[in-house]
């Protein structure tokens, strides 16, 4: 048991834990179900996840596996459902904000919420969690920088205090997950804890193991006895262990792949989400420092092609920045459907003869799988292009993050919707200012860059048509000036076999979320 600057938890507390019923939905803790619990305990949930990582610091991870995961061992004051995208109240005693003014609420914590140390929870938790993850030097910090501070109101109430109105407060909360404010960054960076209704038994390069957590008193609770995630990071394997039934749930099917899979007996769900490939210009070097030319790149590749080519036609060409199912879509000023002609006369225009470029790509297998068609369609217009392939830390390490950049453009996968969906936190994403736009487009140096943030800012400080028309003009601009733009949207493909899990939802970002899942093959 874990003493603290907070206190020593004693067996009394613990026993009143163990009775209280929760504010929010009456559910008991799992460990006051009775000796099967009533969730599934005779249960072991099976995953095979496609990613790595050693770091699942709650405050700074950006990992695929480590963000899914901590779905469902961490909590924030509010979560996002990964099925909808709506927020709803996690560590939060109510669904709703305490509005004081426009630019400030508070927040009263569920009530008897513990760790899974059987910890409880503090206002002082909530603080230091606040700031681990809105330091301005943090990966979450911009998409916080909007919080002026976070402080005590008493044990179990915080005030937040914002720079400027925002509309958006409920869905950017869900990014900080409250961790107890005395936990080194050690231990949460190799093993967290938090108060959802999962806790981690074991970490380690080929698996990730839980067990629910017994003082976990919301509305979510863990449905089975135990989950395992099998990090499998080829795809045959990968495949081949849901096909033979090893596991319940395997994410990242190859789309090349599902004809086998479902044949097996499992089934493929195709998922319409944000991850995507973009190119990325360095605007400093001419002539890619004319929107005219990045626009022509654009206007010269076969979009669609390459999506029946190399994704097996499970993906969506980008008419926007977002995709066409996102509840904010709006079809951009500018669509590049395949047109060499408008593409040789942006080059003519620019005045660009003869022109060589290096497009260098991660060496992720569907990324390198576009570049070849890339280096055709772009050869039809007179871009000579040559290949380079490189690992994604290398690409960034050795091309963009340094002194100089010299590279010309980058063709590489990205998917910031695991922090969030709302168009705000995703166009900031690429296009707030950042390593993005300062270090590897360089576009941050710009005019257009200026007008974009006014829009932006404008925009989260709306509500309505009228948030709905400056992010329109938003999604314009960029469509414009394209120094980093996306060439299609990909469907997230996810096998599981029906017969063996219920409650599970594919979602449309990497990751799996299994909250509310329970195995129905027991042992």
């Amino acid at each position: 048991m874990r003493t603290t600057a907070r206190g020593v938890t004693t067996l009394a507390s613990l026993a009143i834990t163990t009775l209280a019923l929760t504010a929010c939905g009456g559910a008991t803790p799992q460990d006051a179900e009775g000796e099967d619990g009533g969730n599934g305990s005779d249960t072991t949930l099976r995953a095979a996840v496609a990613y790595e990582t050693d770091n699942y610091h709650p405050s700074s991870t950006a990992s695929a596996l480590a963000m899914g995961a901590n779905w469902h061992v961490m909590e924030g004051l509010f979560e996002l459902d990964m099925t909808t995208g709506e927020p709803y109240a996690a560590l939060s005693a109510e669904d709703e904000l305490t509005e004081i003014s426009e630019t400030e609420y508070e927040v009263t914590l569920r009530d008897e919420a513990r760790f899974s140390d059987g910890e409880p929870v503090t206002a002082a938790d909530v603080v230091a969690s606040f700031e681990k993850s809105a330091d301005p030097d943090n990966i979450y910090g911009p998409m916080l920088s909007f919080i002026d501070e976070v402080t005590e109101v008493d044990e179990t109430t915080v005030s937040i205090t914002l720079r400027h109105p925002f509309s958006l407060v409920k869905e950017r909360l869900a990014l900080v997950k409250i961790v107890p404010a005395d936990a080194s960054d050690e231990e949460l960076t190799s093993q967290p804890i938090g108060t959802g209704p999962w806790t981690y038994e074991s970490i380690s390069q080929a698996s990730v193991d839980f067990v629910p957590n017994e003082h976990y008193n919301g509305d979510r609770p863990a449905q089975a006895g135990a989950m395992e995630w099998d990090v499998i990071l080829d795809d045959t394997a990968r495949t081949t262990s849901l096909q033979e039934g090893t596991v319940h749930v395997a994410e990242a099917v190859p789309a090349d792949m599902q004809d086998v899979i479902t044949g097996s007996g499992a089934e493929v769900e195709a998922v319409q989400g944000f991850n995507l490939p973009f190119l990325m210009f360095n605007t400093t070097k001419e002539p890619f420092d004319d929107p005219a030319v990045r626009q022509a790149v654009h206007y010269a590749i076969d979009v669609e092609q390459l999506i029946e080519n190399a994704m097996s036609g499970t993906a969506q060409a980008a008419t926007s920045f977002l995709p066409e199912d996102h509840p904010n879509y709006n079809e951009a000023a500018n669509v590049y459907d395949h047109d060499p002609e408008r593409a040789q006369e942006l080059l003519d225009e620019a005045g660009v003869e003869d022109l060589s470029l290096t497009l260098v790509t991660t060496d992720h297998a569907w990324i390198s799988a576009l570049g070849p068609q890339i280096q055709n369609d772009l050869g039809a217009v007179g871009i000579d292009v040559s290949l380079q392939e490189e690992a994604s830390a290398s690409l960034y390490a050795n091309y963009t993050d340094v002194e100089v950049p010299t590279y010309d453009v980058a063709l590489a996968p990205g998917d910031p919707s695991v922090f969030g969906n709302d168009p705000d936190l995703l166009m900031n994403w690429w296009y707030g200012d950042n390593i993005w736009t300062q270090q590897r487009s360089f576009w941050g140096e710009t005019e257009a860059f200026e007008e974009f943030h006014g829009l932006l800012d404008e925009a989260v400080q709306a509500e309505g048509d009228e948030q709905q028309q400056l992010w329109n003009e938003a999604f314009d601009l960029i469509s414009e000036e394209v120094p980093i733009y996306p060439l299609f949207h990909r469907e997230v493909l996810t096998g599981y076999q029906p017969d063996a899990i219920s409650g599970f939802e594919p979602i449309g970002t990497t990751g799996l979320n299994l909250l509310g899942a329970e195995a129905t093959d027991a042992e």
